[in-house]
């Protein structure tokens, strides 16, 4: 099954990708890996989230706003390669965590990014990652994802 079928199965519509915040490309395709960019959750409401998690937002709002970007995140994939279907295997993400000092539950929320790979590349999607707290990102969103793919 097809990628963008597994999508439509699972109720899923992806985002227009979003651009770049500055001056660098969203993603970079050298040899057989794809490095996207820092992508942040989407607009609620026709505005990004802003605050940190464990004070203004839960796990459970981290999580959804983890999901949110890996959804960017996605979207950026099929832009750069045409189909997901060249998607080979995702290799690694990384999360950075906009919260408060004594916030641990930085696994929790990087889950909404994982679980939704997960139900999206199934067994292609079992990838290294790691997640960082950090005192701030950028537009005081309160995540920021980046993955690397390999393509087929």
């Amino acid at each position: 099954m097809s990628i963008e079928r597994r999508l439509s199965d699972l109720g899923i519509a992806l985002p227009e990708g979003t651009a770049p915040a500055a001056n660098y490309a969203n993603a970079v395709h050298t040899g057989n890996l794809l490095f996207i960019s820092g992508k942040a959750p989407l607009p609620e409401d026709g505005k990004l989230p802003h605050g940190k998690l464990g004070r203004e937002f839960s796990v459970q709002d981290g999580y959804r706003f983890a999901r949110s970007a890996a959804l960017d995140l996605i979207a950026v994939m099929k832009a750069e390669l045409g189909s997901l279907d060249r998607v080979a295997r995702v290799v690694e993400v990384q999360g950075f965590l906009n919260t408060v000092e004594d916030f641990e539950d930085h696994a929790q929320v990087l889950n909404g990014c994982s679980d939704l790979l997960v139900e999206v590349f199934e067994s292609k999607s079992r990838h290294a990652r790691s997640v960082q707290g950090v005192n701030s990102l950028r537009r005081g969103v309160p995540v920021v994802l980046r993955a690397v793919v390999e393509v087929a």
